[in-house]
């Protein structure tokens, strides 16, 4: 084991290491002319948006913009919609973008402008860090503009201080920077379409440039989408007095550890302005939308409309309006009683727009996730049209394929699919509206559809990239990750667990990749936290009194997490398993079974595995305290198997599940919950072959949530997230134990299909490799299953016949 004062001086040394490994097609762009930038003394300034220009004149053939910024960054060419980013990265490091500006250009002079929004304040989301933007923009050898004083002096990009969006707001949610509210005056972005419109004037000054890397992940795709139908509309009543608002810790907690600005000092308050505002009346409607037909608000009216799928993205519409308007534009994934909440999910899901007469293009600049959008005209007659949403997604989800007899398996994978798609752009984060934040755990299972969906592992390579990155992790004990990264975590919460479950993904991770480089570069990391975590061994060797936040599910499960708990040495053990096998340290291993070994001792009471077990007067005390998903996590981590504890398995196969609340059956057992304890059982059918068994339950599980929001949930119920990366999970389960594209091995280039007795007719599907596409299909025939199979050149294949059936090629 290693010191964990080490840690940053080997991570460096991994990391250099990391640095001259990879595909020349992951080398990090280099500037040519450009510095970073940024007004000066404000690069710590909150909720600060500059805008950048630059104006192209003369011969121009192929321009590319280079750019590195933080926070964020929106590009646009003669004032259409180019890209959005930055790729996240770990703190002092950032990703470098490259978009080719040559779709968007014009006769005569071509302005290029970038719209940066500074949030310096700490968030699950995006780093506490300084604002900057270094670009260039250059054709062939030419650098045609740039940053700083580096490039051709006619051709500085130039700065001004977008006041339109207004800068002393409330945090959107705990988790993420501010809410969005705007001030719009006629001609306020004729910076960015007009190149005679005067240069700005903000005197600039070069700022620290980070260590910069390759973007490595895709550019997202930013299709357009619209409503598909319009909801309801009526009249509003203003003014309504409220005895007990709601009051997230957003607002109310602004500190030493939640950056953002004190209540006293905000200039608009839309979370209380809401609360203020009730339906008088509503009148249901069924027309489908048209965005060539105006949305005519008057004042104190509102308009619902609905996109058909729960998306994220960023909102848009065109406005008109012929005297002072006040929009708020509410959205959220579903309806409550007919209507949006746009504080259900404990953020503040709302965007206001204050209007001069005049006519306005509006586009959001940050994501959000929404099914349902509610505008209210608060003051003043406007007009919409062209509502809709530009997506924000992975471009490569769209690769795999499926389909079966069965035409729920498909709403229920295309769900799946949607869900990834919108969780896994730049990292694999746990939902898309309310965090947005690359957290473990969820990663784990995110990870295995990534593969699935994308054939390819560029997100999660990134993802676990920036855990490589820092030196060390702020406000953590040394030896600890992060919970979610990036990331900033001021007030010093982890959860041990999911550092854990990092270790595992790794595993998983290497046998998806044959990527050693990155695993040695984690080599400190993973060892320094099996260390730190030796530290709360008990005499048993199992971990007691783990501290911060120690998290099994979302369930009961999270009460009895103290003083040993169970679920969580179990994990433990799975995790010294796979650091084991990752650096050949069987040492590990032997003491993986000794953990497990304690377990099976202190927590089987000879109908189930125990949560926890309490120490009173030194002595340790195992609980009464029962839950469902610790079984699944014995199973799930080897603690106990089919074979070893076989009426235990028989009775959660035959017993439990989704239809147990309606059966009553063992209501001392606390339910699971579809974070992560129903994604783990349906796991543990899949390791015993139960294909129908695996079909029906997935159907049960899932199916209610893809009719709803075309996505699946974080629970069971849709009080929190419609729109979790982990539940696209359910397409790797399609995938591997439906269709039988059983396991994809692309270091020995090996595909394993299985073939089991899940009652379909036929099934067909493809799935995507780093070498080519896997193409499966099958139907029953004449007593036999008859399949079709192409595999990629190079690659072998292995049947394995669990169907009950005859096996036949068909040719």
């Amino acid at each position: 084991m290693i010191g964990a004062h080490a840690v940053p001086a080997l991570v460096a040394a991994a990391l250099a290491a990391l640095a001259s490994s990879g595909p020349p097609a992951q080398v990090t762009p280099q500037f040519v002319a450009a510095e970073p930038i940024w007004p000066v003394g404000r690069a710590t300034e909150r909720n600060l948006e500059i805008g950048f220009r630059a104006v192209l004149a003369g011969d121009v053939d192929r321009p590319l913009l280079r750019i590195a910024a933080a926070s964020i960054y929106r590009v646009t060419c003669n004032g259409a919609f180019v890209g959005h980013g930055p790729a996240r990265a770990a703190h002092g490091t950032s990703r470098v973008d490259e978009w080719d500006l040559t779709p968007w250009l014009r006769p005569g002079a071509d302005v290029v402008a970038v719209e940066v929004a500074g949030y310096a304040v700490n968030s699950y989301y995006l780093l506490d860090e300084p604002s900057f933007l270094c670009a260039e923009v250059v054709d062939g050898g030419r650098v045609l503009a740039a940053t700083g004083a580096g490039g051709p002096p006619d051709s500085r990009f130039d700065a001004r201080a977008l006041t339109e969006r207004v800068q002393r707001v409330q945090r959107y949610s705990f988790q993420r920077p501010f809410v969005e509210a705007y001030r719009l005056t006629p001609g306020h972005d004729s910076w960015r379409l007009d190149p005679t419109t005067p240069a700005g004037d903000l005197e600039l000054e070069r700022r620290p440039l980070p260590r910069l890397l390759p973007r490595r992940v895709p550019y997202p795709s930013f299709e357009r989408r619209q409503p598909t139908a319009h909801v309801a509309a009526g009249t509003l009543e203003l003014g309504v007095t409220v005895e007990r608002p709601w009051q997230d810790r957003a607002l109310t907690a602004i500190g030493p550890t939640l950056g953002g600005y004190p209540e006293r000092d905000l200039e608009t308050v839309a979370s209380l302005e809401l609360q203020t505002i009730r339906n008088a009346t509503v009148s249901p409607l069924a027309a489908s939308y048209d965005p060539q037909v105006p949305v005519a608000l008057a004042p104190a009216t509102f308009h619902t409309l609905d996109l058909g799928t729960d998306l994220t993205g960023f909102i848009g519409a065109h406005f008109e309006c012929t005297e002072r308007a006040r929009l708020h534009l509410t959205f959220d994934e579903i309806l409550r009683d007919g209507d949006v909440d746009w504080k259900r999910l404990g953020c503040v899901n709302a965007i206001t727009v204050d209007l001069e007469p005049g006519s306005y293009d509006f586009e959001s600049i940050e994501p959000y996730t929404l099914r349902y959008l509610k505008v209210l005209a608060v003051a003043g007659r406007v007009s919409l049209t062209g509502i809709g949403l530009r997506e924000l997604a992975n471009p490569h989800a769209d690769r795999a394929r499926f389909a079966a007899s069965d035409p729920r398996l498909l709403r229920v994978f295309e769900a799946a699919r949607e869900t990834f798609r919108q969780n896994a752009v730049d990292v694999f984060m746990d939902c898309p509206s309310r965090e947005r934040a690359g957290w473990l755990c969820d990663s784990f299972f995110t990870a295995r559809t990534a593969f699935d969906l994308c054939g390819e592992v560029v997100v999660e390579r990134a993802f676990l990239e920036n855990f490589a990155m820092p030196e060390r992790f702020e406000h953590l004990p040394a030896g600890m990750l992060p919970m979610c990264y990036p990331a900033d975590h001021d007030d010093g919460v982890f959860i041990p667990n999911w550092a854990m479950w990092f270790v595992v993904e790794l595993r998983e991770y290497l046998a998806r990749s044959g990527d050693r480089a990155l695993v040695e570069a984690l080599r400190p990391r993973v060892l320094a936290l099996l260390e730190l975590l030796a530290t709360y061994r008990n005499d048993d060797g199992l971990l007691e009194r783990l501290p911060s936040w120690v998290f099994v599910e979302w369930s009961r499960a999270n009460d009895f997490v103290q003083d040993v708990n169970y679920p969580s040495n179990m994990l433990y053990a799975g995790a010294l398993d796979a650091a084991a096998a990752l650096y050949d340290l069987p040492d590990l291993a032997a003491d993986a079974t000794r953990v497990r070994d304690a377990v099976r001792s202190w927590s089987f009471d000879g109908e189930f595995f125990v949560d926890n077990a309490v120490r009173r007067d030194g002595v340790l005390q195992v609980t009464r305290n029962r839950t469902e998903v610790c079984q699944y996590f014995a199973f799930f981590f080897d603690v106990a198997s089919p074979r070893s504890h076989p009426e235990l398995w028989r009775r959660l196969v035959d017993e439990f599940g989704p239809h147990r609340a309606a059966t009553g059956a063992w209501p001392e057992v606390h339910p699971a919950n579809a974070f992560v304890g129903n994604v783990l059982r349906l796991e543990l059918l899949s390791r015993q072959g139960l294909g129908q068994q695996l079909l029906d339950e997935s159907i049960d599980y899932q199916l209610y949530m893809a009719e709803r929001t075309g996505t699946l949930w974080e629970n069971t119920t849709a009080h929190a997230s419609c729109n979790h990366g982990f539940a696209s999970h359910a397409a790797h389960v399609l995938l591997r134990d439906v269709l039988g594209v059983y396991r994809v091995d692309p270091v020995a280039r090996r595909v394993t299909i299985r073939f089991t007795d899940v009652g379909l007719e036929w099934c067909e599907g493809v799935v995507p490799t780093p070498a080519g596409r896997v193409e499966l299909a099958w139907r029953r025939a004449d007593g036999a299953l008859r399949y079709r199979l192409a595999i990629p050149a190079g690659y072998t294949v292995a049947i394995e016949n669990r169907s009950g059936l005859a096996v036949e090629p068909q040719r």
